[in-house]
C-alpha cells in the first residue's frame, strides 16, 4: 500500500464500516493528507491523490478532500463519522476536521448526492438484472444492490437527523435485499429508490440550507499554517 506523507486522518471504510462484511470481503482504506505548504508555489501543484491496489487504499490532499465533502460526495464524507475502533491515523488537525463535520453538511447537496448515487447503482443493476446472467454478474449486481439500500437509508437518516450511521442496523436484510434483486427482482430496488427519494421530500431536516464554507477554510488555512516550511 502506498502512503503518502504527512497523513491527517486515514481509516477503514466500506463493507467493514457498513457492517457488512463477509470472509471473503476486502479491507478498503481511505485517508487525508496535506502536501508541504510550499509544493503550492510553484508552477504545478503537487498530486491531489493517492490510490493504491491491492490492498484498496485511497488517499486525498486535503484541499481536495474539503472541496470533495462540501459538494456532498458520500463516499468521501464516511472518513469522518467512523467509529473510534476504524481510525488508524488521527494527526490533531484530523481530530479538528471530525470536530467541524458538521460544517460540511447542507439540505440540498445530502439529498442529490445520497439520491444520485443510489441511482448510479440502480442503472448498474437495471442493466443486469433480469436473474438470467452468470453467478459473477449476479454477485455483482448483489453487490450494486447493497450499495442501494444502505445508501437510501444512511442518506436518509443524515437528512433527517443531521448524523451519518455508517453501520447498518440489519445486515441479513440487506444482504438478503441484495440476493432477491440479483435473483431478477429489480422492481424491488426501482421501489426503494423511489420510497427514498419520498422519505428525503417528506422529511424535516436540521441540515442549512448550505455548509459552512468560513469553518472549512479556517480548518485548511491553519492545515497550511502548519506544514509551512519557509
Amino acid at each position: 500500500m502506498i502512503e503518502p506523507a504527512n497523513i491527517l486522518l486515514s481509516g477503514i471504510v466500506g463493507s467493514t464500516a457498513y457492517g457488512l462484511a463477509g470472509p471473503g470481503s476486502d479491507i478498503d482504506r481511505l485517508g487525508m493528507f496535506a502536501a508541504p505548504t510550499t509544493a503550492f508555489h510553484g508552477l504545478a501543484f503537487p498530486d491531489d491523490s493517492v490510490v493504491s491496489k491491492k490492498p484498496d487504499a485511497t488517499f486525498h490532499e486535503a484541499r481536495r478532500y474539503a472541496n470533495l465533502a462540501l459538494a456532498g460526495n458520500p463516499t468521501v464524507s464516511e472518513l469522518m463519522w467512523l467509529p473510534e475502533h476504524l481510525y488508524e491515523t488521527r494527526h490533531p488537525l484530523g481530530d479538528d476536521l471530525i470536530a467541524i463535520r458538521a460544517a460540511f453538511l447542507s439540505a440540498k447537496r445530502v439529498r442529490d448526492s445520497y439520491l444520485g448515487y443510489a441511482t448510479q447503482q440502480f442503472k448498474r443493476l437495471e442493466a443486469r438484472g433480469d436473474g438470467s446472467f452468470s453467478a459473477d454478474t449476479r454477485k455483482r449486481t448483489a453487490k450494486h444492490a447493497r450499495h442501494l439500500a444502505r445508501l437510501v437509508q444512511a442518506g436518509t437518516g443524515l437528512y433527517s437527523t443531521g448524523q451519518l450511521q455508517l453501520r447498518v442496523d440489519d445486515p441479513t436484510w440487506i444482504h438478503e435485499f441484495g440476493e432477491r434483486v440479483a435473483a431478477g427482482d429489480v422492481d424491488l430496488a426501482r421501489k426503494m429508490l423511489a420510497d427514498g427519494e419520498a422519505e428525503f421530500d417528506s422529511a424535516h431536516t436540521p441540515l442549512p440550507i448550505e455548509p459552512d464554507r468560513t469553518a472549512v477554510e479556517s480548518w485548511l488555512r491553519r492545515v497550511r499554517a502548519h506544514f509551512f516550511e519557509g
